[in-house]
């Protein structure tokens, strides 16, 4: 697989932001992995390995579309078109669309002859293809299946390549995301023509309603764009009302500012909003009540300061838990009684001008609240207090109560909250009610509920009011995988919302999906369809909380599915979701692969996305793999973060793409012969990958070579393909001991395997610029300086690399040789952080060391006689070793050039002494 090329590609996607093709349908499902991962897992467990490997690669990439003759029909310009000859595969990828955003006919149009010589097919579309290859070796077109289908990205891609598929996950959101990635973003223009006047039509209802009521209205025809509200609360040194909030900026836009006026008659501040203040007022009002955890205000020239958790009235339960005295709202309750600890409170309202409504370009004003205002507040109240309870019984309104989890809890913790409707105001309420119930009785009731999911998003007291992009806007609910409580937050006039609920982004989505799909709410052990093919991307300690966040949406759709969703357990069925790590996971995923490897043919195979680099974690993988009755057989490593999220050391940086087959064979083998046969494995895959680099290399070539992260993958793979492929290791039946409990720490033959493995590959990272001679004449710690030295060059500053690198190189106290050891700014050592100390031990005797003692005493400006004869001391049997010190020398001169210029201009002045000194 062309890692490397597929990496950009997955970091071009994820650069697409909103513009990626499934965003569109949610945008708060985190956990999604680039459609063109999926699509190169697809076509690659389809299609055959010949005896002409170079041929295969052609194939496969022309079929994804990275071949360099795809790239000039990709280019957004035809004059860029001189420019494919120069520079990187990313570099180039600036020029080009991606290929879903291409004309299939223009893109793929050209290829079919070259793949049907190869393939020996008669195909002119992907659907023809997969078709094809599916009868040539299953017997039918190919089935895929995917049991952690999450969002729908592996399904849909699939889908739009041809297969037909099989989707399964816990969580009922997740399969209605993936339900709407077939059937919405891959519908016929017919179906989204009508879900669009659909949409229209419950748009328009509630439109309707809204305006009747003249609650959004003013006296001038202005209409509400978005509400701004804030916590309100009692100081306990004045006594009065303090309205809550980080800053009182409004618009950065338009320099607008909220500005607190005492008001000493009710002991209460009045906001009034003001427009075009000066910078300093600006930078004053970006100072809020909220600081620093604390109420802050001044009064009369004197400054009131109290912490919020004292103002909460924390204290220790007995379980070492925080409590405190927020009263706990009721099912009933949508806004504070007047003696809660936090009052909420109307402080500006964006108006639309009544002459722009409906148009295009709309201008907008901000303005204080009006006792007009006040009473149109109160009127939208009234009528959620009237209409609540029977909202909640016809399932219009939440009535769901909140369950304590790490997500969940902070929500009573932090306001009181116990049930999912206490998230929504009550304009809120009232409005989403009425597109529950317009909703309800459309044809296309299913995909308008999806979007109305999409909607509910960007609704709640969750929602923040934010103008730092000088965009002044109401942010959605999910920007990251919390829930996070405001003190201030901004509210979504209908007109605004229906930027939302209006949406029709999906129909960016040419693909017309005509394969079949099956789509089912259940666990991934409980399988119920074979597949050909299964590609998973299961939860392994996962950090997003789906089964609680998710609930957010199932409150609101459990009473009134759709029929297309009405088979679904609408809960989130925490207790069996697949989550954290340790025995449970370990079980779980047993069970779950162990389901799928039964559902599977004998000639079948599986792709496991997987996303760690932790040796326990694959010692885990291992038993997984061997409790499933499953050998893993290859691997690759793909970058699918962002470029300048590696650069920032992010601690997910890519995924793992393990394949696995069913295991066949009873075989068995002894520890010796393993450990023996992994480092023949491991030597051997790093040996290939590093012989194609320099291969690539020598044909001008630099966008598909392996990296450092790659050829540690191939160390763990290796490992796993050699110790799966056995039922028995020293008599142990290995599915028998995967199955069986396993003590916490407990450290076995498998992770000592698997350690050592990472151990065989690490000691073929040969930097760039050092010779293997060289090399191999290093100590560990020699070698941990010199690859880490290599990776500071790039910028790579991550603690995990240097511990790693620790632990593969076996240098003990790699610390004596680190300047920094924070987490995401580690660095070395160097030559002036040694000085004169530091030449105990492994690396304080090295020749490197002396080599950085010499570097210190000519940055210190000393005589180079004395430099010599210290370096001469300092290396036993010096003159043996000369030509390893002018390697070090040339090394350092280079990789230190940009970092650390003293440093390499001494390395050059020291090589120059080394070669020129005269040998008696």
């Amino acid at each position: 697989m062309p890692a490397q090329k597929i990496s950009a590609e997955a970091q071009k996607e994820r650069k697409a932001g909103a513009g990626q093709t499934l965003t569109a349908l949610g945008s708060y499902w985190k956990g999604r992995k680039p459609l063109i991962l999926a699509k190169a897992c697809v076509l690659g467990a389809l299609l055959p390995a010949t005896d002409n490997p170079e041929a295969d690669l052609e194939v496969f990439e022309l079929l994804m579309g990275i071949a360099d003759s795809s790239l000039e029909r990709r280019l957004k310009s035809q004059r860029d078109k001189p420019k494919l000859a120069q520079g990187s595969y990313l570099e180039k990828l600036e020029l080009c669309k991606r290929p879903e955003e291409c004309d299939d006919a223009t893109l793929y149009g050209p290829i079919w002859d070259r793949v049907n010589q190869h393939l020996g097919t008669n195909a002119h579309s992907f659907p023809e293809l997969v078709e094809q290859l599916g009868i040539l070796r299953f017997g039918h077109r190919p089935r895929v299946g995917d049991t952690f289908c999450g969002s729908g990205q592996i399904p849909f891609e699939a889908a739009r390549l041809g297969c037909d598929v099989y989707a399964s996950d816990l969580n009922p959101i997740a399969c209605m995301l993936t339900w709407g990635a077939l059937n919405i973003v891959g519908a016929d223009e017919a179906t989204r023509r009508e879900i669009e006047a659909a949409q229209k039509a419950v748009a328009e209802a509630v439109d309707r309603e809204i305006t009747a009521l003249g609650i959004e209205h003013d006296e001038h025809g202005n209409r509400a764009k978005a509400y701004l509200y804030c916590l309100e609360t009692r100081c306990p040194h004045t006594g009065w009302m303090v309205p809550m909030a980080p800053s009182w900026v409004i618009s950065k836009t338009h320099n607008v500012v909220a500005k607190l006026i005492p008001n000493r008659e009710q002991k209460r501040f009045e906001i009034d909003i003001v427009s075009g203040v000066s910078e300093a007022e600006m930078k004053a009002a970006a100072k809020g009540t909220v600081q620093n955890g604390d109420l802050v205000y001044v009064l009369d020239g004197e400054e009131y300061r109290t912490p919020i958790r004292t103002l909460r009235g924390d204290y220790r339960l007995p379980d070492g838990t925080t409590g405190n005295k927020l009263r706990r709202w009721e099912k009933h309750d949508f806004m504070p009684r007047p003696d809660d600890i936090f009052q909420e409170r109307l402080y500006c309202i964006q108006w639309i001008t009544a002459e722009t409504l409906g148009k295009s370009r709309q201008e907008t004003f901000f303005a204080s609240v009006t006792p007009a205002d006040l009473e149109r507040e109160r009127k939208v109240e009234q009528i959620v207090r009237e209409n609540l309870a029977a909202w909640q019984e016809a399932g219009l309104v939440p009535d769901m109560p909140i369950e304590p989890g790490e997500e969940t809890t902070r929500l009573s913790r932090e306001r009181g909250w116990t049930y999912w409707h206490h998230l929504f105001n009550a304009r809120q309420l009232f409005v989403n009610a009425l597109y529950s119930k317009n909703i309800k009785y459309q044809k296309r009731a299913s995909e308008l509920a999806l979007i109305f999911s999409k909607s509910l998003d960007w609704s709640g007291r969750l929602t923040k009011w934010d103008s730092n992009d000088g965009c002044d806007k109401v942010s959605n609910v999910f920007t990251n995988q919390a829930l996070n409580t405001f003190f201030n937050w901004g509210i979504r006039g209908v007109k605004y919302y229906e930027n939302h609920t209006l949406s029709t982004d999906w129909n960016k989505g040419k693909a017309q999906i005509l394969s079949s799909s099956s789509i089912v709410a259940s666990p991934a052990r409980e399988v119920l369809e074979s597949s050909n093919i299964f590609i998973t991307d299961p939860p392994y300690a996962d950090a997003v909380h789906y089964h609680e966040i998710t609930e957010f949406f199932i409150a609101w759709l459990r009473k009134n599915p759709p029929k297309e969703f009405a088979d679904w357990v609408w809960d989130s069925r925490r207790a069996l979701a697949i989550q954290g790590k340790g025995e449970k996971f370990r079980q779980d995923m047993i069970a779950a692969y162990t389901a799928l490897a039964n559902h599977m043919p004998d000639n079948g195979l599986q792709i496991v996305m997987f996303t760690h680099q932790d040796a326990e974690v694959w010692s885990d993988m291992a038993s997984i793999m061997w409790g499933a009755g499953l050998q893993v057989t290859a691997a690759w490593y793909i970058a699918t973060e962002t470029t300048s999220e590696l650069k920032k050391g992010g601690y997910v940086q890519g995924t793992v793409l393990l394949v696995a087959r069913k295991r066949l064979q009873d075989t068995s083998a002894y520890r010796d012969e393993l450990v023996e046969e992994v480092r023949q494995e491991v030597a051997h895959q790093i040996e290939t990958m590093v012989g194609l680099n320099q291969s690539t290399r020598g044909k001008g070539r630099t966008e598909n070579l392996f990296e450092d992260a790659d050829l540690q993958m191939a160390g763990y793979a290796a490992a796993l393909r050699v110790l799966t492929g056995y039922r028995r290791i020293d008599g142990q039946d290995m599915v028998a001991a995967a199955l069986r409990p396993r003590p916490k720490g407990e450290r076995d033959i498998v992770r000592e395997i698997i350690d050592y493995a990472v151990q065989v590959a690490n000691e073929h990272l040969v930097p760039e610029g050092i010779a293997q001679g060289v090399w191999e004449g290093c100590c560990g710690a020699e070698r941990f300086y010199l690859k880490m030295m290599e990776l500071e060059a790039v910028g790579l500053k991550k603690l995990d690399n240097y511990q790693n690198f620790a632990k593969a190189f076996r240098v003990g106290d790699y610390g004596e040789l680190m300047a920094s050891q924070q987490p995401n700014n580690a660095r070395l050592k160097n030559a002036l952080d040694f000085k004169k100390s530091s030449f105990e031990g492994e690396f304080g005797r090295s020749a490197l060391r002396a080599v950085l003692f010499a570097l210190y005493e000519l940055q210190k400006e000393a005589d180079s006689d004395e430099v010599m004869e210290h370096l001469r001391s300092l290396v036993p049997s010096y003159h043996t070793r000369r030509d390893d010190l002018v390697a070090f020398c040339q090394y350092i001169a280079r990789k230190r050039e940009h970092r650390y210029p003293e440093e390499s201009s001494a390395a050059g002045i020291l090589l120059a002494l080394i070669r020129n000194e005269r040998l008696g």
